[in-house]
């Protein structure tokens, strides 16, 4: 059954977001060269070097090298992330989220002792510190205008509501497990074109800003970084943060792609389309390094879309498996190694073989595996909550 608070507009526990006054400049980042980050000091340079190398295969990562972790890379996942009945022929399949936990497991990515399932009354003061309470609450009574309904691309029902809500305490639960071990991976998450008073793009309430609100508001972080790397601007995302020094927003996507209006993140890089690996890789080799060091974060959520996938229907790229394998795991490494705690959502994917998608899901599951286990994640653990 849903949870009340989903069903009435009664005991609204709303959080004043404390926005901070708009600046021009919050992050200190000079546009001294193409992508506006300043160089790196020879120090930090040196020591990111070896992250820098060529990366390993896809094929057989976790496996063996992955018993001598002590701990388990934690994972978050809720069966009702995925519900029937759903139309067969939409472009958004629902049933993904239910692929990729059967092929994580199949595959032997993932075990169900590293599973870990989301709060299933999550409180309303998360969403409505970065949501409109009207429009919150509206998508939670059904009241939304048929035309808001279009714009998001979804027929409403009480199970998208349950579903859309448990997404979003599954990354908020990902953020958590990331503070305490170092890495964790949510088999969900990544609606990033959720604006604060609406929806868009198939996304309707933007778990990479509940989860980020919610860590600075519980005192578990003081600035979070936001690395966007799906193939489509994180503009809602990007359009909540806009006058938040505390979050950064760092968006890697195709120029000319959804949304066809985009927000100003604090960093945007657009990239024409046809993009191979090597260019998409070095682009993401000489920017963020050194945004980490101008964003100062002490937590990030990365976006792991795989829509940048040359067979993409929806993507415009020409990223290879292989490409994204080389990409995720360079990101979780650049983390790892300034001691940044990090948590990953699965991200945007569009393809109408499904089996495919669930593989293709699960690369940043395979990359965040190798990175546990070469950066002894988790054991010692992470700092405690």
């Amino acid at each position: 059954p849903l949870p009340s608070s989903c069903l009435s507009r009664s005991g609204r526990g709303e959080v004043n977001p404390d926005r901070a006054a708009p600046s021009t400049n919050p992050h200190g980042v000079p546009s001294t060269n193409p992508h506006g980050v300043k160089r790196l000091d020879g120090g930090l340079a040196a020591g990111l070097s070896r992250l820098l190398a060529p990366a390993l295969t896809v094929r057989g990562l976790a496996s063996a090298s992955a018993l001598t972790a002590s701990r388990l890379l934690p994972m978050v996942y809720h069966p009702c992330y995925s519900f029937e009945p759903w139309p067969e022929k939409h472009r958004f399949r629902m049933s993904k989220f239910k692929d990729l936990h059967s092929h994580l497991l199949a595959e032997g990515i993932a075990s169900p002792a590293q599973l870990h399932a989301p709060h299933e009354e999550p409180p309303d003061a998360w969403f409505t510190a970065v949501h409109d309470a009207d429009y919150y609450y509206g998508f939670c009574d059904g009241t939304l205008a048929p035309t808001a309904l279009r714009r998001i691309g979804f027929e409403w029902s009480p199970q998208l509501v349950q579903r859309t809500r448990l997404e979003c305490a599954g990354t908020v639960l990902a953020t958590q497990l990331a503070l305490r071990h170092g890495l964790a991976c949510h088999l969900g998450g990544g609606t990033h074109h959720a604006h604060r008073d609406f929806g868009s793009g198939f996304t309707i309430l933007n778990d990479l800003a509940v989860a980020a609100k919610y860590a600075l508001t519980a005192g578990l972080a003081r600035r979070v970084l936001i690395v966007d790397l799906d193939v489509h601007q994180g503009d809602g995302t990007a359009a909540i943060f806009a006058d938040d020094p505390s979050v950064y927003t760092l968006s890697f996507h195709c120029g000319k792609n959804f949304p066809f209006r985009k927000s100003k993140s604090d960093l945007d890089i657009d990239l024409p389309p046809g993009t191979d690996d090597a260019a998409y890789l070095a682009t993401i080799k000489d920017v963020l390094p050194r945004v980490l060091v101008a964003a100062k974060p002490d937590l990030v959520l990365y976006d792991a879309g795989v829509d940048v996938a040359a067979t993409d229907s929806l993507g415009f790229l020409s990223l290879t498996d292989q490409g994204i394998f080389d990409r995720d795991r360079l990101v979780l490494e650049l983390c790892a190694h300034a001691g940044l705690p990090i948590a990953t959502v699965i991200g945007g994917g569009y393809c109408t073989d499904l089996s495919e998608l669930a593989r293709r899901h699960s690369i940043v599951f395979r990359a965040a595996q190798t990175v546990w286990v070469d950066f002894a994640l988790g054991d010692p653990p992470g700092p405690r909550l």
